[in-house]
Order: C-alpha cells, then structure tokens, then sequence
C-alpha cells in the first residue's frame, strides 16, 4: 500500500507541475498560539517519547497482546481500507490531467428506406452491413487549474486517512495497555477478595466454637459472619467484571470473547518513565492534529475547484478509424476516416448556481480551520490532563498505600486488645472492614497510577507510533509450530498489600 501510496502521491504531483495556474488561495499553515510549557515540569530523564514504551513495562505477555491486536484489531483494517479507497479516489482524479484513450467497434445489418430522399436506385438490395472501427481521444487542457485543486483535495484526503489510520493504531496500542492494567488490578482484588473472605471463614468457626463454649456472645459472632458475607459478596461482582475485561481485550485483539493470558501482577509491573522537557508543539504531530490540518489542505482546494467553474474549459478530441459496408475492404485506405475538434465552453448566467458553491465552500474551509484549531486545544487540554494526572495519582497511591500500613496495625492491635478484654469486638469488626476496602482501594489507585502514564503517551503521540506501525504487518512464518502462550503464574502477593483480616485466628 504505501509503495502505491508514493506512486499516486509522486505522479499527481509532476502532472500538477505540468499545468497553469490554479485559481483559488494557496494553503497556508494557519499560526497556532502555543504554550511554551506544560502546567507540570517532571525531572530530567531518557528521552523516551519515540520508543516503544510498553515494553519498559518489561511483560513479555502485555507485548504479545499488542502486537497481536495491531496485526488482527478491526478498527485497523476498517481504517487501512479506508486508506485505500482514498487512494483510489486520487488515482481517479488524477487520471484528468492526461488524455482518455478509448476504442471503438461496431457490427450493424442495416435496411435503406425506400421512400427517402436518399433512397437508393430501383432493383438495389435495400439491406447492407457496415463495420466501424475507431480509436479516440479526449483531453480537457487544465487552463485554470480546476483539476490541480481537484487533485490537492483528493491528496488532503488521503494523507488525512492515513493520519486517521494512525490515530486508530494510537488508540489501540494504548487501549490494550490500559485494559491488561485494568485487568491485572481487578485480578489483584478478586484474589485480595478471595483471601479475605477464606480469613474470615476460619474467623467465623472459631468464633462459632467459642459461641458453643460460652466464650463469645451471639452479636459477637453475627458480626464475624457479617465481615465473612461481605468478602464473599465482593467475589462474584469482581469475577463479572474481570468476565467483562477479558471480553473487551478479545475484541481490541480482534477474537471472539475468551480467556485472556496473563504476566506480571499488577505490583510488578515496572513503571514507563515521563518524557521529560517535551515543548508543547510537539502535540502537532499527533495522528488527529495531522489529520484535521490535511482537511483544512482539502477544503481550502476545494474553494479553487468551485471558482473555476467561472472560467471557461477547453477541451480537444480526436478519432481515427476505418467505415466499410463490406468486410473486406473494412481496414483499407479509402474506407478510413478521422476526426479532430477542439470546443471551448464557459458560463455566462447561473443565477446563482456557482456564486452558492464558491460560498458553500469557502464556509467549508472555515469550518475546517475551526475544527483544526478545536483540535489542538482538544490535544493540548488532553496532555495537561494527562500530565497532572500522573502526578496526582502517584501522590494518591502513596497516600493509599500508607493507609493501608496504618490500618493494618490498627486491626492488628483492636484484635490484641479484644482477645485481651479490653474491647468489644466491634472496634475489630471496624478496623478489618477498613482495612479490606483500603486495600481495595489501594489497588485502584496504582491502576490510576499506570493509567495516566498511559494517558500521557496517547496524548503526546509521538514517533513511537511508527515503530507500532512496523508491527501491524504480518510475521514471517516460523520454521517450527510455537506452543500458544499460557496464561502464567501468579507471585505471590506483596506483603505490603496482605488481604485484610490476615491476623484472624
């Protein structure tokens, strides 16, 4: 495709330079007011913003998905073939810039009139049969360069399909990342869900037993069981959801819901680190600015197309060719004919009819020029979000994570003191409750974490997107079958982030 793309793009391009001038304004790049620097400065780092960043990441299995969903998503092919029907709209434009050459042949069993006024002498056999060959052609001399802004448009359009077509990959790439993220933290609390509700189990039979015993009162046990329904309650809403997100990936992936394989835990997962020092212009050469500018390029030609149609066309034709009655004598010298016309042919009163669309596209470049400048403050809103994001959420993850250490103890010590005497079981029954949600939560907000990373190399864009472009075409054959990928092995989890109720006994 891109071989055919250069081709198209190079030819248009030497035929444009062959014709007059265009009437019309010439495209200029409008000036875009920018930001010198973003709302958040990080510290000095690798230049990373045109490397593959889910590989610092460093899981194998996150690269996999990506790799599989850039060769098999849907939303991908959709836009490469939308990429080619552009193509093929600018090879038709094209194709005006030259002569049309045509053929001609023809095979009629003819009867004469009798009565006409040129009928033929009495006795003649009124039926005859005449054969006709003929090759044509027809130019129209671009004078004025309606076909050259023809031509610009449909190239706009192609480049901004491409452009479209690369924003598809961005958001794809970055989908996949985000959805592994969001999946491997919902597996991180079902199995913190699962833990505590077993902890809470164990916590209900022996207090059931110190019940039988007289030890314990009955509140005191309907309060361990309500602890224990809870953490059971938790689990099948978090297996839907974890359903859900398999479901989802499968189709970013471009396959039928199922199974999805999985790699490092969501604690693991190594952190991408923020392109530092990045000027906010940059956001120019994200897929959708790139895209919106080529329209604006479209729509602006588009204006020189309809103020051609004040001038004249010019258009010349020519026809070689042999007329017989007979078969024989079909492709002889005297049975040959030619042609040779030029016309010339312009308006004089419409009534309106091109004044409408000069002003029917004069407003589209308007339009255009809107939509490009809504575009960059869309990127740049969405990168300053995404930069303040990041940062927000790693001090809440802390925060979060800090929590959890405090209420750990805090349980820890309302179950010394209650097995002590010295306080009801409801200050435990309380200090677990927060400690399982805080634990929960935690898991959110290292997620938040990933995700506004993530965030940030969406929006920024970047050269990365060609490195993702090399990996939507499909790998060679291997010499030998590879095994599919299982799904791996959990680690055990952390022991900063423990399930709740780990000191039940």
């Amino acid at each position: 495709m891109k071989a055919r793309f250069r081709k198209l793009l190079t030819a248009s391009a030497l035929a444009a330079a062959l014709t007059g001038c265009a009437v019309g304004p010439d495209y200029s790049r409008p000036a875009v007011d920018l930001p010198e620097t973003w709302r958040v400065d990080y510290p000095q780092a690798a230049e990373l913003s045109n490397l593959r960043w889910w590989e610092a990441f460093q899981d194998p299995v996150l690269d996999a998905l990506i790799e599989t969903a850039l060769r098999e998503n849907h939303d991908l092919r959709i836009a490469a073939a939308r990429v080619e029907q552009y193509l093929g709209q600018l090879s038709t434009t094209r194709s005006q810039f030259f002569p049309q050459l045509g053929y001609g042949l023809d095979v009629s069993h003819n009867k004469m009139s009798e009565r006409s006024i040129s009928a033929p002498p009495a006795g003649t056999d009124l039926w005859y049969k005449q054969y006709q060959g003929s090759i044509s052609a027809d130019w129209q001399i671009d004078l004025f360069g309606r076909v050259r802004r023809q031509s610009e448009a449909a190239q706009a359009r192609v480049y901004a399909s491409e452009e479209g077509r690369r924003g598809t990959m961005l958001t794809v790439v970055a989908s996949v990342a985000s959805g592994y993220v969001s999946l491997r933290a919902l597996d991180r609390k079902l199995e913190i869900a699962r833990a505590t509700a077993a902890n809470y189990e164990g916590s209900l039979k022996i207090f059931q037993a110190r019940y039988k015993g007289g030890v314990v009162s009955q509140v005191e046990v309907a309060q361990v069981e309500s602890q224990y329904q809870q953490a059971v309650a938790a689990i099948p809403s978090l297996e839907r959801q974890v359903a859900a997100q398999e479901t989802l990936m499968s189709v970013l992936l471009g396959r039928a819901p199922g199974p999805i394989p999985r790699g490092r835990t969501i604690e693991t997962l190594l952190l991408p680190q923020v392109p530092p020092g990045l000027p906010s212009s940059l956001i120019e050469r994200r897929p959708d600015v790139l895209a919106a500018e080529q329209n604006l390029v479209a729509a602006n030609a588009n204006i020189g197309v309809a103020r051609s149609l004040y001038f004249p066309t010019l258009s010349l034709t020519g026809m070689i060719g042999s007329v017989s009655t007979a078969f024989s004598s079909f492709m002889t010298g005297p049975a040959g004919v030619a042609m040779a016309a030029a016309s010339l042919a312009g308006p004089i009163f419409t009534f309106g009819n091109i004044e409408g669309q000069v002003h029917s596209a004069e407003a589209g470049e308007q339009e255009a020029l809107a939509k490009y400048q809504q575009t960059i403050l869309v990127a740049l809103r969405e990168t300053n979000d995404a930069l303040v994001g990041a940062q927000k959420a790693g001090e809440v993850y802390t925060a979060q994570a800090r929590r959890v250490a405090v209420l750990r103890d805090y349980a820890r010590l309302a179950r010394l003191r209650f097995e002590n005497g010295a306080a009801s079981y409801l200050e435990v029954y309380s200090a677990e409750n927060d400690l399982f949600n805080a634990e929960l939560t935690a898991v959110d907000s290292g997620a938040d974490r990933i995700l506004e990373l993530v965030a940030i190399y969406k929006a920024l864009g970047g050269g990365w997107v060609a490195e993702a472009d090399r990996l939507t075409k499909p790998p060679a054959p291997p010499a030998e079958a590879v095994a599919p990928v299982a799904p791996a092995a959990e680690p055990a989890a952390p022991a900063d982030v423990a399930p709740a109720a780990e000191q039940a006994s």
